[in-house]
């Protein structure tokens, strides 16, 4: 079977950094690249662990663009450090990396990618908040007849907010670029907190994670340590939740979840909600779907999904 080809807008960030890892090792994927935004750290800091991880995996032929620095229209949002660390990588030191990311920007770079590629050819997978996308979609609107589908971690139609009380972080960060990519006529997966916070990564899956040996698995268990910590102190959880790496999981076997289609908005006025994501459940015909919404997931098979992509990890 021909490898899917893949782009990924991401802000690594720790259960970035493990999408990302299990990404590039991903024998039924090809990436082909990597677009960089703010929201767990600065996309200074982003690009670097970007660049870093893409060399970790072994994987320079994978260019990264840096991306967005704040959302649309609105200030930016402080970033996610209590979570993620200073570095986004939960304080563990990569080093500078030796490669660069591109002159060109991820807006831009986005567009010449997508229109490059034969139609239908290219997923996307959405990790950060959306504002690469929104603003390649405004360069260029005609890239949604050309991309396959995209996958976005985010929003929670049926759960309350990590960020807030009502909304998800990658919406929050910037609601107006959500909305924009949910109502593009591309085919849109939103894989969010509905089904990511059905899984929980415990100390018992840790000391597993430690046991493998491998430089990336050594690494993943020494940055997710940090997250583990910050979610007993902030959640008092005793186990940290699979974000990111379900949306991956989600383009690697879709069986392991349940989906609606769905119209969902994005709230963008109230001073409180802004980022919530609501979803039309009635099916109106005045409201017709805009987004494909994972609802439920089969959480034990997904996590032994997950270890079994992270034991082939070097």
């Amino acid at each position: 079977m021909t490898p899917q080809r893949l782009l990924i807008d991401t802000d690594p960030g720790i259960d970035d950094a493990m999408a990302l890892l299990l990404a590039l090792d991903a024998p039924e994927l090809a990436v082909v690249a990597l677009t960089t935004v703010f929201g767990n750290a600065p996309t200074a800091t982003t690009t670097q662990n970007a660049l870093a991880l893409v060399e970790m995996a072994m994987r320079r032929d994978v260019v990264v663009a840096r991306g967005a620095e704040g959302p649309l229209v609105r200030p930016a949002l402080e970033s996610a450090w209590q979570f993620h660390g200073r570095n986004g990588l939960g304080e563990v030191d990569l080093g500078p990396p030796r490669g660069e990311a591109i002159a060109q920007r991820a807006a831009p770079f986005l567009v010449e990618r997508i229109m490059a590629e034969a139609a239908g050819r290219l997923v996307l997978l959405a990790l950060g908040p959306l504002t690469n996308l929104a603003l390649a979609l405004r360069i260029e609107p005609r890239i949604a007849e050309r991309v396959a589908r995209v996958v976005v971690m985010g929003g929670a139609v049926n759960r309350a907010g990590n960020a807030s009380a009502a909304a998800e972080a990658n919406t929050r960060n910037d609601p107006e670029a959500a909305q924009i990519v949910f109502d593009a006529p591309w085919p849109v997966t939103l894989v969010g907190l509905d089904v990511t916070q059905q899984t929980l990564f415990t100390d018992e899956q840790m000391a597993w994670l430690a046991a493998l040996g491998g430089a990336q698995s050594t690494f993943l268990h020494a940055a997710h340590r940090y997250y583990l910590d910050a979610y007993r102190r902030n959640k008092a959880l005793d186990g940290f939740h699979i974000h990111d790496a379900s949306a991956l999981l989600y383009l690697l076997d879709p069986d392991l979840f349940v989906t609606r289609p769905l119209h969902v908005e994005v709230e963008r006025h109230s001073p409180i909600h802004f980022g919530m994501t609501v979803a039309d459940w009635r099916y109106s015909p005045a409201q017709p779907p805009n987004v494909e919404v994972c609802v439920d997931v089969q959480a034990e098979p997904l996590m032994r999904a997950l270890k079994k992509r992270l034991a082939r990890l070097k």
